[in-house]
């Protein structure tokens, strides 16, 4: 029988799981690129999260343990549906919806086409990291790696996108001696004018 205390925090820690449904919407959108799909594994998620709060470590953040959770069920789903994978990849279900031609919209449409691209691995961390904000030591706890392994896959996440949707760094874009710098930038003077 649960005391007090524990009753009070069990009602606490699934209040605070209610008070993550944003960012585990968007955490399985990394997962799911249909919305509905999506929106099944955050169930799925919360059910096993509610189901098992007794489990949860009291002084750990209850975001990694959610997102680990839904990390392992989402891997889990697909593993079993590789097996049993049903009907044609060319499914008429799947195709996009095609929206007004706004040049902002067909950007982010650009933007996440390239993340879908990504391996799942580089794709997961930089959704993580980068839109959900989430530190690079939580990042290797719900990955189940190294900080420098997320690190990595973080780098190589970020060159893959740049090159895919056609940028550059600065670093590479400005020749030293060319001196063509990207539109907005002061020109760097040349090395070997820089030495006289």
């Amino acid at each position: 029988m649960r005391t007090m205390n524990s009753g009070s925090s069990a009602l606490q820690n699934e209040a605070a799981i209610v008070d993550l449904i944003p960012a585990l919407r968007a955490f399985a959108r990394t997962f799911c690129r249909d919305k509905t799909d999506a929106d099944d594994l955050v169930q799925e998620t919360l059910l096993k999260g509610i189901a098992h709060i007794d489990q949860f470590e009291p002084g750990t953040r209850i975001k990694s343990w959610l997102f680990t959770i839904m990390r392992n069920t989402f891997y889990t789903k697909h593993k079993i549906y590789t097996r049993e994978a049903p009907g044609a990849n060319d499914c008429a279900s799947a195709r996009s919806i095609t929206y007004g031609d706004q040049e902002w919209h067909l950007r982010s449409q650009e933007v996440h086409a390239a993340i879908g691209k990504l391996p799942p691995q580089q794709r997961e961390v930089l959704v993580l990291i980068a839109i959900l904000g989430v530190s690079y030591e939580e990042t290797a706890s719900i990955c189940g790696c190294a900080i420098g392994t997320i690190k990595s896959r973080l780098n190589r996440a970020r060159t893959s996108l740049l090159e895919d949707l056609g940028e550059t760094s600065s670093a590479s874009a400005v020749d030293s001696c060319a001196n063509t710098p990207l539109p907005g930038q002061t020109p760097l003077p040349c090395q070997s004018q820089s030495r006289r």
